[in-house]
């Protein structure tokens, strides 16, 4: 899902609890690429779906106003002339530690104007990532402290692996 920096930073930090679209995702969808548009242009977390809060824009901003983090007037030329609003509601996220480029999954030449849809392949890509070198950002999970050595090595070669098969993967 392409989401302005700010906003992407935002949900990052936790104070951005709801994305606002002017459509729903599909009904299967529990997580959600983050992709951070220009000046970032990177892949830069996840997050979790909790699910779909759909009203008039005025209820479902005195819902979520206060976790929306974006400024009410914002959000009323975001939703002009619009009948419904989606609130995506936002659960766990995960932070990259590297963003990564959308050209960095197969098959992907471009970021998605708004949202796309991932293949399985693709899918698993981004939770390799995560694996490699996890950075949550829910407060009740958060880890903490300084990554030991051997899990640098680990994280260094996984990463290797991954841009070695992404050169076999073009190649072929």
């Amino acid at each position: 899902m392409s989401i302005h920096p700010r906003y992407a930073d935002a949900i990052l930090a936790g104070t951005k609890r709801v994305e606002f679209r002017k459509r729903r995702l599909a009904p299967d969808v529990s997580t959600v690429v983050i992709y951070a548009t220009r000046p970032v242009g990177r892949i830069v977390g996840t997050f979790e779906v909790l699910g779909h809060d759909v009203a008039p824009p005025a209820e479902l901003w005195d819902r979520h106003g206060t976790h929306a983090g974006i400024s009410v007037t914002g959000y009323d030329e975001y939703y002009a002339q619009t009948p419904a609003a989606v609130g995506i509601l936002i659960g766990s996220v995960q932070q990259l530690s590297q963003p990564r480029p959308v050209t960095d999954l197969p098959g992907v030449s471009r970021p998605p104007q708004s949202f796309s849809y991932l293949t399985r392949a693709q899918a698993t890509d981004v939770e390799m990532w995560l694996q490699c070198a996890p950075q949550s950002t829910d407060k009740k999970s958060s880890a903490g402290g300084p990554q030991s050595a051997v899990t640098s090595i680990v994280v260094r070669a996984t990463e290797a692996i991954h841009a070695a098969t992404n050169l076999l993967r073009r190649a072929v």
